[in-house]
């Protein structure tokens, strides 16, 4: 491990998810990231990395497809299907230049551009425009600070400015309209009914919530809470984009049916009343303990409650609450029932007082999973909402829809709560864990699995070698001991291949863990341990302690391994350390001899003794540094093996053994 690794831990792991040559997720460590764009494009006049040229901040993205809007298509941009991806390049006029209407801030005044002029009076815009052909000209989609500052400058100079520009789709409402929120949208000055505007025309276009969320880098929750807006009636949209109301009434008022919107603004509107705002406004739409009797759905002539007004007049008052709600439990029920007999597939009934979020669904028709859900406020009005499912169950239904899926078809409603299956699922998980204790050969199987496949409890990685040098990396590479690792690798892959697994991920994911179990289950226990030894090899950490714990414990040969090469001993640079080789393959008196003679001669000598150059060849010579146990060649100087063997030694060893002074590491021998 590398120094700058042991203080900022092992790297990230990132994983792209490629179908169809396009990268449809990105995975880092197992979760999906945000991604954070920082424009270097701009050289020393971009003073701050996280904000484009003209001073509006980037926004995290969380990743979602598709590829080629974040420049990670696998293929090039003229065979995407996005007509954003390659537009026509030309220089126009700028008096054949206007603001398009689809452009997000299309009708507001001319921005601010002192900013920007001095550096485009310079060196020019150094972004085209985006435009698209409309009328007579061109709309500016894109780039409407960069254009106001070219028409001053025209203006300046009395001369027409040919302006570089990227040419759009004429048809592609969409695409421009997308284009224009990642101008803007993205940086987040926009208000959200400015948001609401710009993502309704994307909607009626077409996109689905996913998609214009992932095109602009915003939750999905955000995109239905700007489209929920589209729940309240003009005049109260109007007033909030001028701003007199707050963002907690309009939230408030989201909720509120169209009747009590109707009864809000003319409160809004009287001179002598006043209308309730933020949290007073939310309590206002809930309502208190007063029923009404237009919200009974039952007939009021067989009701036998009492009710406080002539039933003739305009509207009466349930005096007793619980009859009211017994009556109208029952018609709540007769109603459900008609609606199943209708053909709908489920009836969902939510928690009274529990608001049915329009955001969080989305429409679906009887004859394709739709529901029908029915919201019921505690001033008893119920209202019904047919074609519905939640945004979760829509992917559900998507995913089932593929060929390739196999998933079952769609089910009910489930029939336990969060709570229950919590409750459920801890008990099964207790008696499960607490059987396993009595079955040791099913624990070891289901231990190699997870340290195969990984789990939310556990992140087992797999020992990736990376030397510094070429040489190095080659002579690893090469070795008997990697030739072996292959060897059992291909075997283990045979086994698993034999139960019907092609294929091992180390993702974490919980059917391929059961699906790597359940093959350890089918495999014998010499199978099985063989599987259990490659994956603890191949997870063995390199530089550390158990290494030299392990080749003590399998007594290692460590000579039947490695033999000494020219890569070895050309790494060797410290003189002492040679000398003690010398006197170890030679003997004493030839390494007191050679002492003054460089480093290369006293390595030539040794290689010479090894090859049996002019003396009777050693092949079998090793090194102390490649004994079991190792040994240190120079009296207290620092040796990684030595001293992560010194320090376990004892572990390892009898009482009457002992670990020699030459061979505790340096630090022990200070102290001592």
């Amino acid at each position: 491990m590398s120094a700058l690794e042991h203080i900022l831990g092992p790297r990230p792991r990132l994983t792209l998810v490629v179908e169809a040559s396009r990268v449809v997720e990105i995975w880092v460590d197992g979760r999906a990231p945000l991604i954070t764009l920082n424009d270097y494009d701009w050289g020393e006049t971009d003073r701050h990395a996280v904000r484009d040229e003209e001073g509006f901040p980037f926004t995290p993205i969380n990743w979602k497809g598709p590829a080629w809007a974040l420049g990670l298509s696998l293929y090039p941009p003229e065979q995407e299907d996005n007509p954003m991806a390659q537009p026509a390049l030309k220089t126009i006029p700028i008096e054949q230049l206007h603001i398009s209407k689809l452009n997000m801030r299309h009708g507001r005044k001319a921005p601010d551009v002192s900013d920007i002029l001095p550096s485009i009076r310079e060196k020019g815009i150094r972004q085209t425009l985006l435009v698209r052909p409309e009328g007579d000209g061109y709309g500016v989609v894109a780039g409407r600070r960069r254009f106001h500052a070219l028409q001053v400058i025209a203006a300046e100079t009395g001369k027409s400015i040919a302006v570089p520009c990227a040419i759009m789709e004429a048809d592609d409402d969409a695409a421009a309209v997308e284009a224009s929120l990642i101008e803007n949208v993205a940086r987040l000055p926009a208000t959200e009914m400015e948001q609401y505007n710009a993502f309704g025309k994307l909607a009626q276009t077409g996109r689905t919530v996913d998609e214009i969320a992932g095109h602009f880098g915003v939750t999905d929750l955000k995109v239905r809470r700007i489209l929920a807006l589209a729940n309240l009636s003009g005049p109260i949209r109007s007033l909030y984009a001028k701003d007199e109301i707050d963002p907690e009434t309009i939230r408030a008022l989201t909720l509120a049916t169209k009747d009590q919107q109707a009864d809000w603004l003319a409160l809004f509107r009287s001179e002598t009343e006043r209308a309730p705002m933020g949290r007073a406004c939310k309590a206002w739409i809930t309502g208190g303990a007063t029923i009404t009797t237009d919200k009974a759905l039952f007939d009021l002539a067989t009701y036998e409650g009492k009710v406080a007004a002539d039933l003739f007049g305009e509207i009466g008052v349930f005096a007793d609450a619980d009859a009211f709600w017994k009556a109208q439990s029952a018609a709540l029920a007769a109603r459900i029932e008609t609606y199943i007999a209708a053909g709908w597939c489920d009836v969902q009934v939510l928690e009274r007082g529990k608001y049915f979020a329009s955001w969080e669904h989305v429409k679906r028709p009887r004859t394709k999973g739709g529901k029908v859900i029915v919201e019921v406020r505690h001033d008893g009005t119920v209202t019904f909402h047919e074609g519905y499912i939640t945004q979760a169950e829509a992917r559900k239904l998507e995913t089932r829809a593929r060929p390739d899926s196999d998933e079952k078809a769609a089910d009910t409603k489930p029939e336990m709560s969060g709570p229950l299956a919590q409750y459920i699922g801890l008990h099964r998980h207790g008696a499960a864990r607490a059987t396993l204790l009595g079955h040791p050969g099913i624990a070891l199987r289901l231990m190699i699995a997870h340290a195969m496949v990984g789990s939310s409890l556990w992140t087992v990685r797999r020992h990736d070698f990376l030397a510094r040098k070429e040489d190095i990396q080659a002579s690893v590479d090469g070795s008997r001991a990697t030739a072996e690792m292959n060897a059992a690798g291909d075997h283990v892959r045979s086994l698993f291949e034999a139960h019907g697994l092609a294929s091992l991920r180390a993702n974490g994911d919980d059917y391929h863990l059961s699906e790597v179990f359940a093959a350890l289950l089918g495999m014998d226990d010499t199978e099985a341990l063989s599987v259990l030894a490659l994956v603890m090899a191949d997870t063995l950490e390199a530089g550390g302690a158990i290494v030299e714990a392990v080749a003590v414990a399998t007594e290692t040969d460590m000579a039947a391994y490695w033999k000494p090469t020219p890569v070895f001993l050309d790494l060797v640079r410290d003189k002492r350390a040679i000398n003690a080789m010398v006197a170890d393959i030679a003997s004493p008196s030839t390494a007191k001899a050679a002492l003054t003679d460089t480093g290369k001669a006293q390595k030539d000598l040794i290689w010479n003794r090894i090859a049996g150059e002019g003396c009777e060849a050693n092949p079998g010579w090793r090194p102390g540094w490649m004994q079991v146990p190792p040994r240190r060649l120079v009296e207290a100087a620092g040796s990684p093996p030595a001293d992560a063997w010194a320090r376990i030694a004892r572990l390892f060893t009898s009482d009457e053994e002992e670990v020699s002074p030459e061979d505790q590491p340096a630090a022990a021998q200070d102290a001592a």
